[in-house]
């Protein structure tokens, strides 16, 4: 097992924020996620009466009131409002006063796996219509990947390591890595970072359906996304962002934070194999989940709770199963796995942040929310997926996988501060 690189610093969540269609805070969104909920419903932003798919997870009511700074939303594509959004109750929930302090300390990582899709199809659209000389300014600082990390910056002083990461829907697990990153070699003290997507336009729903990837269950929105099932036809499309507030775990007690969860390890690996397919063997996706462990000194036996990647498609699912299986053994039969994409959807590059959340209130709560819709099982999919009712169990600690179109594979490895430790973990906790 790889030990810890001597000297850095130990990472630890001291703040929340999320809006996703389950809700527009952390409190709603656990609430759902424990009572099986799905948030999942007919599209109401446009017409979408020419589209085989007409239901997706949208975010109800959302308001650009609901910013920090309201006037800032006409320079924003919704994909930015959210990220901001989230990133305030973050903020808020961890208590902190980011107006003292060195703000070159401070800094922001986020995934995004589209970027402002709704501004460039209106951008387009006037061109269309009127010719370029009516394309406005906003486009370009709009539409682009960073504008989501880039407007957290902004409007809360950030000005310490700043990033987008676009990996598809592991997008937000690789920006907690790279800011987990950040504070351990000692760049910075406080990180911002998780995930913001919003795909639910003409051309992303579009583009999803063209690629076959999306539940046809026009008749049952609600039952369409079935992880692991063997009824399942495919994940249904969503939007959404979730923020982590990431700290020094010593900076964080010299303020009296609360804190959450320690962030224990982080890796990431490629397929090196198909755009849009997983490897069959599901080698890079294991391969990362092991090094994640080792990066955490985990042992398989260490781990009580896996929030699953899988997002209904009829070969993921499969294949993440057979990955889970090789890196974690006879483990893997033992542990509780559920995927919270049956609840919220798929939010493509927003989803590991959210996911990360669930994870960490399972830890804190000692509950570990279920797999809804998970009625027919898979005999590919054999493992303990907690279908469809919220267990109450001890989690010491917990993974959250994230994989992606071109064969991203990353894992996050959480835990409690107060968990025992095995023999062979590499740091005990004092």
């Amino acid at each position: 097992m790889e030990t810890r690189r001597s000297g850095w610093r130990r990472v630890v969540i001291t703040g929340m924020g999320t809006v996703n269609p389950l809700g527009s805070s952390v409190a709603e969104s656990w609430a759902g996620l424990c009572a099986g909920r799905s948030g999942v419903g007919p599209i109401e932003q446009f017409d979408p009466g020419a589209f085989p798919v007409r239901f997706a997870g949208e975010v109800k009511g959302f308001s650009t009131a609901m910013l920090p700074n309201p006037k800032a939303a006409k320079r924003m594509d919704r994909v930015a409002q959210f990220a901001v959004c989230a990133a305030a109750e973050a903020v808020r929930d961890a208590g902190l006063d980011l107006a003292a302090g060195d703000p070159f300390r401070r800094g922001v990582v986020l995934g995004c796996g589209i970027g402002g899709l709704n501004e460039f199809e209106a951008g387009h659209g006037a061109y269309l219509r009127a010719g370029p000389r009516r394309i406005s300014p906003f486009v370009i600082p709009k539409m682009m990947p960073n504008a989501a990390p880039a407007s957290i910056a902004i409007e809360f002083g950030l000005m310490g390591p700043s990033a987008a990461v676009a990996s598809a829907c592991s997008s937000a697990a690789d920006a907690v890595g790279d800011a987990y990153r950040a504070i351990q070699r000692g760049e910075a003290d406080v990180m911002l970072a998780g995930g913001a997507e919003a795909p639910i336009t003409p051309m992303g729903l579009g583009g999803f359906v063209a690629s076959r990837a999306l539940s046809t269950r026009n008749d049952a929105p609600q039952a369409a996304s079935r992880p692991f099932d063997r009824d399942r036809d495919g994940f249904v499309l969503a939007e959404g962002a979730g923020v982590v507030v990431l700290e020094d775990l010593e900076h964080a007690r010299r303020r009296g934070a609360r804190i959450y969860v320690e962030l224990l390890g982080y890796a990431r690996t490629n397929d090196a194999y198909g755009i849009a397919a997983p490897h069959p063997d599901g080698l890079g996706a294991a391969r990362a989940i092991r090094l994640a462990m080792d990066d955490a000194g985990l042992n398989p036996a260490d781990v009580d709770y896996i929030n699953a990647h899988a997002t209904s498609t009829g070969l993921g699912d499969a294949v993440e199963t057979k990955a889970l299986k090789q890196a974690l053994g006879d483990r893997a039969y033992r542990v509780a796995i559920s995927s919270t994409k049956g609840m919220t959807g798929h939010l493509c590059g927003a989803s590991g942040a959210i996911e990360l959340i669930a994870a960490t209130l399972a830890i804190v709560h000692g509950v570990v929310p279920p797999t809804i819709n998970l009625e027919n099982p898979d005999p590919d999919c054999d493992l303990d997926y907690v279908p469809n009712v919220a267990r109450s169990m001890p989690v010491r600690a917990a993974l959250s996988t994230s994989f992606g179109f071109g064969g991203h594979n990353s894992c996050l490895a959480i835990g409690s501060l107060d968990r025992p430790i095995n023999s062979a973990s590499r740091d005990p906790i004092v």
